[in-house]
């Protein structure tokens, strides 16, 4: 399961120099990330993107949140492999249009934010006015 640069840079900085990954590993630290924040792109972010490269744009969206945690609200692991622990429903589009042919996930609910994974989806979800995307037990999530 490939990750991001800057996620990479972060594991082998923490596991080799002792560097701190803020909100994540930090040993001082009192109040680690509790969320991760799920996005929907038009094409792949790319391993050196960040949260809004290629992020789709319609009205009213907005990333969404889940817990930092296993099992519900949260994710499930098997095998080296994470997945949702529960359907994911986006904000219902109220205008503008896109298809979402990946997604992603880091910690920042809104502007650029370290992109801290990312991979196709499918099928792709078609958004627009009247539309609620949702990643359910229907949709594959690889990570790239």
């Amino acid at each position: 399961m490939p990750f991001t640069t800057a996620t990479c840079t972060s594991i082998l900085r923490l596991m080799l120099m002792a560097t701190a990954w803020t909100s994540i590993a930090d040993n001082t630290g009192s109040t680690p990330a509790t969320l991760i924040y799920n996005s929907l792109h038009t094409a792949s972010p790319t391993i050196t993107g960040n949260q809004t490269s290629s992020e789709i744009g319609y009205t009213s969206y907005v990333r969404k949140s889940t817990s930092r945690a296993s099992g519900s609200g949260g994710w499930d692991e098997t095998g080296g492999s994470a997945t949702l622990h529960d359907l994911t429903s986006f904000a219902a589009g109220t205008g503008g249009s896109g298809t979402a042919t990946h997604w992603g996930f880091g910690l920042s609910s809104t502007s650029t934010g370290t992109l801290q994974g990312y991979g196709t989806i499918s099928p792709s979800i078609v958004t627009g006015n009247g539309i609620t995307p949702q990643l359910t037990t229907a949709s594959s999530i690889a990570l790239s």
